[in-house]
């Protein structure tokens, strides 16, 4: 018996995907540091117990890796995982990547590189998370509470994606019959930019994955349409109806915040860099790698605010 191991099984990607492969008839272990008791498929993983992975790794020929969180550095930590699912055979592992690079950190890109060194394994670059204008981010919790987003990002736009659109990719390839194990040269998308045009029309599920490049190694995700900060608080004002302030703050200020809301210093840095590096448009793109990889477009950030709407509609200024 083969199945998909999930790891960050509870997260916001990985709890859509598990419940997208059961749909599917895929069994599916759902790997979290506190599996869920009253969940027979969950299984518990920790990336600093080794001593999980093996026995996580068990009856799974495909992995949907998520890196550790708030890790600048996710090499020691993943790299002996990676090793392991080699060892028993793993013929595809989907790595969730990001599209933006933090400052000073190479430990991301040597993960990305060293999965796609694997025929069959795949990195999925995600642009900005929309959830993280949800609690329990820190962006998501000051707009619940204050009605204000905090940026140093000026008017830089990104490419901000469902992360359900992330997991219904992720379930593309981890479903795909053809994985690509076959030593074929890698791919490369080509990434445009967000004014681009072009776009593919709707495709049945799956023919990008039959009659695309093979062996494709790398995708990149985002939403159909970059947006600052100041275009998403325009939305969610007129969705909801309350009033969302744009703020610009210093990058120690913004770092500063992260740190209070409990992210380890270094990471805290790093991300503030990240938002102040919007500002100079090097992240200003837009994918069609959803559309190709499940037939349908991905969704609008005025869908996903129309879903969630009651999240800052209910919020109490302070």
């Amino acid at each position: 018996m083969s199945g998909v191991l999930v790891t960050g099984g509870t997260g916001k990607t990985g709890s859509v995907l598990a419940k997208l492969l059961r749909g599917n008839g895929v069994p599916v272990r759902v790997a979290a540091r506190n599996p869920s008791a009253g969940d027979p498929d969950a299984v518990r993983f920790d990336w600093n117990d080794p001593g999980t992975h093996r026995a996580a790794l068990h009856a799974t020929d495909r992995v949907y890796l998520v890196p550790p969180a708030n890790a600048v550095n996710p090499m020691p930590l993943v790299e002996p995982f990676l090793d392991e699912a080699e060892r028993l055979g793993v013929r595809r592992v989907v790595l969730l990547g990001s599209a933006i690079v933090l400052p000073n950190a190479p430990g991301a890109l040597e993960l990305a590189a060293r999965v796609r060194t694997r025929p069959g394994w795949v990195v999925l670059r995600a642009s900005g998370f929309m959830q993280n204008f949800l609690r329990p981010h820190p962006l998501g919790e000051r707009l619940r509470r204050h009605g204000e987003i905090h940026t140093a990002a000026g008017g830089g736009r990104l490419g901000w994606i469902d992360a359900r659109d992330i997991a219904a990719a992720a379930s593309a390839l981890l479903t795909d019959p053809d994985d690509g194990s076959s030593d074929r040269p890698s791919d490369r998308p080509s990434d445009r930019p967000s004014g681009g045009q072009g776009e593919r029309p709707s495709e049945k599920r799956g023919e990008w994955l039959r009659h695309g490049p093979g062996d494709r190694r790398d995708y990149l995700l985002t939403g159909p349409k970059a947006l600052s900060y100041r275009d998403a608080a325009a939305i969610i004002t007129a969705r909801t109806g309350r009033p969302i302030q744009v703020l610009p703050v210093e990058t120690d200020e913004l770092a500063a915040g992260y740190r209070a809301a409990g992210m380890p210093a270094e990471f805290a840095a790093a991300l503030a860099a990240v938002d102040a590096g919007l500002s100079a448009g090097r992240d200003d793109l837009v994918s069609t790698a959803v559309l190709d990889l499940t037939g349908r477009p991905p969704r609008s950030f005025d869908a996903f605010v129309h879903d969630h709407a009651s999240e800052w509609a209910n919020g109490v200024a302070h």
